[in-house]
């Protein structure tokens, strides 16, 4: 299956990268803004955490130690934290921030675990900033190493820079320090290329920097931007590398942003898959998730969804109206109107409309799942059907059968989940109870409305219900005065429509002109 080059992520490394040391990744701060119950960090886009995103794109700099400085919340960010070093295979190292003192502080925080005597390049990024990736990162690395340099910065030229520390620089571009916007005069705040907040350092410069730090504001913060002012009283070298892209460097304080940030993930997202040869009918409607994999000629039809790790393969079509989560799709096949997760669809398998697949529904190869069908923990052979009005749960099901509409696998007891187990080339009958465990074998039939509680040997026909019983003129006596009495009223007033009734000999009474209701093999299936 094909992948573009996920610019939209950025988790790769890019060739001929400069060796990274350390990687800290700050996650200390409470986001109060955001007005939530949930640490800024671990609101998600994209199908990932913000912090997700910031770990992925540093980690793919494969830094030698990765470390995650928390504070807010801590045990669930620590707990998310061990949930992205699993999906990446690489441990990530988390330092507590007792005290939210500012960056300098946290960044102190972050070298407690690291080596004493580390050497090498220093990077350290933010949890907010969900679009900072791997590429950017890494040609920080190579420019910081290049020029030999204590720090270099990451900036980024805005159209609007207020609230920004504007980056000041020397006639012949040399960087001589970060002014903040409260202590610019009116000529630096017209500068335009302001500091995102990300670094790369030289490690020694760094410790023996973040060690020399004192705060010099009211609320007693260390703040690492003047660690550039103090490399450039010592003569150090500092450097700067532009960013191009301003969205690759924008913070989320609020769920604005994180909306329009979202949204721009997602447009990219949508164009790598288009230039992939992925047809996206209406990118306005279509959400995408950075970990979804989809293969050449796939359509997406307006209102699809695909969250997490959904994979979806050639010329399979998706939509509309459909939101698939962690669900494999096959080659071919057609998903309409249909909520699901952890599901797998055969290839050349029908899906919907109105269908809603839960966790482990496994759909076999042409095989048919259809309208407002539910399907839980079950597998379905190649080329069974189950078309319309039917739920299927905790079941296996073999090749070629069908299951009549309006049927329903009753798997609980109120107490255990049970089993039903189908065979192949089985013809069910509408309304067919399945009351598990029960077994019915290979090309096995049951008649409409049966009741099973007994397996049924292969090739048998099940059926549980006895003859028709008909109580004639039963309305008019026992619901007198209803609209229903009176329609029968004048129907048998009428002898073109006054059925006749005939006894069999056998107690069976039937209307004339049609079949003896014994003759069960007429109970199949609505189609």
């Amino acid at each position: 299956m094909p992948e573009p080059d996920r610019a939209g992520t950025g988790d790769r490394p890019a060739p001929g990268t400069a060796t990274v040391a350390a990687g800290i990744v700050l996650a200390a701060g409470a986001g109060s803004r955001m007005r939530s119950s949930t640490p800024k960090v671990l609101h998600e886009l994209g199908g990932r955490s913000m912090l997700g995103h910031a770990v992925h794109a540093l980690a793919g700099t494969a830094p030698e130690h990765l470390v995650v400085v928390v504070g807010h919340e801590r045990e669930r960010v620590e707990q998310a934290v061990d949930g992205i070093s699993a999906a990446l295979g690489r441990t990530a190292t988390t330092a507590v921030q007792e005290q939210r003192l500012g960056t300098g502080d946290a960044v102190r925080s972050g070298l407690t675990p690291l080596p004493a005597d580390l050497t090498g390049t220093v990077l350290v990024t933010y949890g907010d900033v969900p679009l900072l990736d791997t590429a950017t990162l890494s040609a920080l690395v190579t420019e910081h190493a290049g020029r030999r340099a204590a720090v270099t910065l990451l900036t980024c030229e805005v159209a609007d820079p207020t609230g920004y520390g504007r980056i000041v620089r020397t006639a012949d571009g040399a960087v001589t320090g970060i002014v903040e916007q409260t202590d610019a005069t009116p000529e630096q705040r017209a500068i335009a290329e302001v500091n995102s907040g990300v670094y790369a350092f030289d490690a020694a410069f760094l410790r023996a920097g973040i060690a020399g730090l004192a705060a010099h504001n009211a609320q007693q913060e260390l703040y690492l931007t003047d660690l550039v002012a103090a490399a450039v009283a010592a003569d150090r070298t500092v450097h700067a590398v532009r960013c191009d892209d301003e969205w690759r460097v924008r913070g989320v304080n609020d769920r604005v942003q994180l909306a329009e940030l979202g949204a721009e993930l997602n447009r990219r997202v949508l164009r790598e898959w288009m230039l992939a040869g992925v047809t996206v009918v209406d990118p306005a409607t279509t959400r995408v998730d950075v970990d979804v994999r989809l293969a050449r000629d796939v359509v997406l039809h307006p209102g699809t969804q695909l969250h997490g790790a959904c994979e979806v393969d050639e010329a399979a079509v998706i939509g509309p109206d459909t939101t698939l989560t962690d669900t494999v799709v096959g080659a071919g096949a057609s998903v309409v109107r249909t909520h699901g997760s952890g599901s797998r669809i055969g290839p050349g398998a029908s899906v919907g409309p109105f269908a809603y697949l839960r966790p482990g529904a496994v759909l076999g190869e042409r095989g048919k799942i259809g309208t407002f069908v539910e399907v839980k923990n079950s597998d379905i052979g190649a080329g069974t059907k189950v078309p319309h009005l039917t739920y299927v749960g905790d079941a296996t099901i073999g090749e070629m059968s069908n299951i009549g509409a309006s049927s329903v696998f009753v798997n609980y007891d109120g107490v255990r989940k049970q089993r039903t187990v189908i065979g192949s080339h089985v013809k069910t009958g509408s309304d067919t109870m399945f009351i598990a465990p029960v077994t019915v074998g290979d090309g096995a039939y049951t008649g409409a409305g049966t009741v099973l509680r007994d397996d049924v040997p292969p090739g048998a026909l099940a059926v549980s219900g006895g003859a028709q019983r008909t109580i004639e003129g039963w309305v008019p006596r026992k619901r007198p005065g209803t609209p229903a009495a009176e329609a029968a009223q004048r129907a048998g007033s009428d002898p073109s429509t006054n059925g006749t009734t005939s006894n069999d000999g056998a107690g069976h009474t039937t209307s004339a002109g049609t079949t003896d209701p014994r003759d069960l093999s007429r109970g199949g299936t609505a189609r």
